[in-house]
């Protein structure tokens, strides 16, 4: 079989017993929104079997609530819910029927939204929104006999299985962990008795489904909390669970754990060694996951003997064909996660808008946006190559336009081409590179190093013009702004001029902390990106103590500069980063000693430094270096002078938009209009 060879492990079948996967990646668990969403169910039909189709062995849905008390949005505890459910399941079947969908049984315990929620003590979680109520002991045998009926259900509507999640500050997870659990009963107290609620929530739930069905058991194998499982304990559980389930799945945190574990910063299957050393303890398959993106990551896990199988999650959300690419040769089309969160986890979590993937805006609108083969091929010029025009490009010719992609640069990417230099970012290489080879692929006519103006544009016979030139970074009118130690965060990023030893930013958007991030990883070194990052996060992957954490501050090599972040706002530096990223951003350059400072009002830059009032208070910053990161303005003049011109033209991107540089809005945006062009 093509592709064997390259990824003999990856494409090895799993056998079950009374069932096989046909190879070791699994789609892993995410709730989309689509579970709450009008139409739903047919749009999570086509999303799940897009993935099928795309070759995964396995797919585990987004968590369903077994009651009302559960609390994530979406339960099933009926026939007529199970009903919904079939057409997922018969969606994903007729697309592959050797893939087999799991559907993961997630009660959110405390962290659930709805004011009903429960827990085995009436502990708040710091992220929960109430405060639950101490479920007695009926309670808990209701709870019990709810996670039953809803894999019931499952089974009902054709489901291969469940995923029983018992981790991440979950209801099940709460009964395990002593600070969550103060109970004095069976439930609590002992070791013995704080896992009688996961283990008998398996036990009835196997019994009640048979042995013909896929049971999963999602286990906290390093929840990265202060006061949380012991590696023995950990141990202890996977045993006890191992007898009534066929895979165990490791899960590495709490939800509320201050330790990032997603988060593009973390290196790629930084946790897989802690599956890898469960995996000696149990007989079952193990699953692991977290910053598993590309098969070759995959290919070194499963060789390395740290999982059986790997889940991938985010990724497929970035490319529903990651799988089918791998086996057929093709990795370098593959559209790669960058684990940024910023359309799938910050939606998620923010509770307000649908997932999707920035790389991606196809994922989870199938059946909404769709890129359909054009009615008539067009000539379309393309100016500007970064990640708004790349889409516009990619998207239009896909559909059977003729395109060409011009851009002023030596090389695509536009303000990729800043990302990727920032520590913690290098995954947007990866979307270069895919972009890059598409390019290839499609047929675009790429002409860089061509600055292109709009009479030279009407002449050459183009049906269109997509205007996708940018932006430019915004000068405030300061005395001093001309000052030669003031420099635009895009000089700075790309080293064009030199950085001092003590260095004022100006302005705390996105931008300012990703230039606080390049100037204070100066002088800042390791042994392995894997060391290093335990190390800055008090993760000790070696001894495994009770939390898998150090217990202590952790270490982090302060930055040899000086800096100060400061913006304009009175609100708290980092307020508009991402919900589940940016408090990683702001708690890392805290630990280099960067100091944050709020409601600055801007006087003058000289010889001395940069002169401000700060809450209304004179201060002299005594800096070498302004970096000036407030803001950008369109770069539209190209197609002002188009339409002037009478040339059709669209503007998309930066150009269109730069209050924020967005690179979710401006592929979104370019795919759209590529989607219907």
């Amino acid at each position: 079989m093509i592709g064997t060879t390259r990824y003999p492990h990856v494409f090895a079948p799993l056998d079950l017993g009374f069932t096989r996967l046909k190879n070791r990646i699994l789609m892993g668990s995410m709730h989309t929104g689509l579970e709450e969403a009008e139409q739903g169910f047919e749009r999570m039909a086509a999303y799940f079997a897009e993935r099928a189709r795309g070759g995964v062995g396995m797919i585990i849905t987004g968590g369903i609530a077994p009651n009302a008390e559960g609390g994530v949005g979406s339960k099933l505890s009926t026939p007529e819910e199970a009903a919904q459910h079939r057409l997922i399941t018969q969606a994903v079947h007729a697309a592959d029927p050797d893939v087999r969908i799991c559907m993961q049984i997630l009660h959110s315990g405390p962290l659930s939204r709805s004011p009903q929620c429960v827990a085995p003590s009436a502990i708040k979680s710091r992220i929960g929104a109430h405060t639950p109520r101490e479920l007695d002991e009926p309670g808990i045998e209701k709870q019990i006999a709810d996670f039953v009926q809803c894999a019931r259900m499952a089974k009902l509507a054709g489901y291969d299985g469940v995923e029983i999640i018992g981790s991440a500050g979950y209801l099940i997870s709460t009964f395990l962990v002593r600070k969550t659990n103060l109970r004095t009963d069976q439930w609590g107290g002992s070791w013995e008795n704080r896992m009688r609620f996961a283990v008998e929530v398996v036990r009835q739930v196997r019994e009640a489904v048979g042995p013909d069905f896929i049971m999963i058991f999602r286990i906290s194998a390093m929840d990265m909390l202060d006061g949380g499982l012991a590696w023995d304990e950990v141990v202890s559980l996977g045993k006890a669970i191992e007898p009534h389930v066929n895979i165990m799945s490791t899960h590495f945190c709490w939800h509320e754990a201050p330790v990032p574990t997603i988060a593009t910063m973390v290196p790629r299957a930084a946790f897989a060694q802690v599956t890898g050393r469960l995996r000696k303890e149990l007989k079952v398959p193990m699953i692991t996951s977290n910053r598993i993106n590309m098969p070759q990551v995959a290919e070194d896990v499963l060789a390395r003997g740290d999982a059986d199988l790997v889940s991938m999650a985010r990724p497929m959300l970035a490319d529903a064909d990651l799988v089918i690419k791998a086996l057929q040769g093709r990795e370098d089309e593959i559209n790669t996660c960058i684990g940024c969160n910023q359309a799938c986890l910050d939606h998620t979590f923010g509770g307000r808008q649908q997932v999707s993937c920035l790389v991606n805006p196809r994922a989870c609108n199938e059946t909404l946006l769709k890129y359909e083969p054009a009615g008539a091929a067009r000539r379309i010029a393309v100016v500007g190559a970064g990640p708004a025009g790349l889409a516009y490009a990619t998207v239009a010719a896909q559909r059977g336009h003729r395109i060409t992609l011009f851009d002023a640069g030596a090389e695509i990417g536009g303000q990729f081409n800043l990302a990727k230099r920032i520590p913690g970012k290098e995954e947007f290489y990866e979307t270069l590179r895919y972009y890059r080879r598409m390019i290839d692929v499609l047929g675009i006519e790429l002409r860089l190093n061509t600055h292109i103006d709009a009479q030279t544009l009407s002449t050459m016979g183009f049906d269109e013009v997509v205007v996708a030139t940018g932006i430019e970074p915004r000068r405030p009118s300061l005395p001093g702004i001309d000052h030669a130690k003031v420099v635009l965060y895009i000089d700075a990023i790309l080293g064009r001029k030199p950085i001092g030893k003590r260095v004022a930013i100006m302005g705390a958007g996105g931008i300012g902390f990703d230039v606080a991030e390049l100037v204070s990883h100066e002088g800042v070194s390791g042994a392995t990106d894997v060391e290093v990052f335990a190390r800055e996060w008090g993760i000790d992957f070696v001894n495994h103590p009770r939390g898998g954490v150090t217990g202590v501050t952790p270490h982090v090599a302060a930055a040899d500069r000086t800096i100060y972040l400061m913006q304009r706002k009175a609100d708290p530096l980092g307020k508009s980063l991402g919900r589940t990223t940016g408090w990683t951003h702001r708690m890392t350059l805290a630990r280099r000693g960067v100091q944050m400072i709020n409601g600055v009002e801007y006087l003058k830059i000289d010889n001395q430094g940069l002169h401000a009032r700060v809450n209304g208070e004179p201060r002299l910053f005594e800096v070498d270096t302004v970096i000036v990161c407030a803001g950008q303005e369109p770069a539209r003049g190209l197609f002002d002078a188009l339409q002037a011109a009478g040339v059709k033209s669209s503007l998309i991107g930066g150009a269109f938009e730069a209050a924020e540089l967005d690179a979710k809005r401006a592929i979104n945006q370019a795919s759209r209009l590529a989607a219907v062009a």
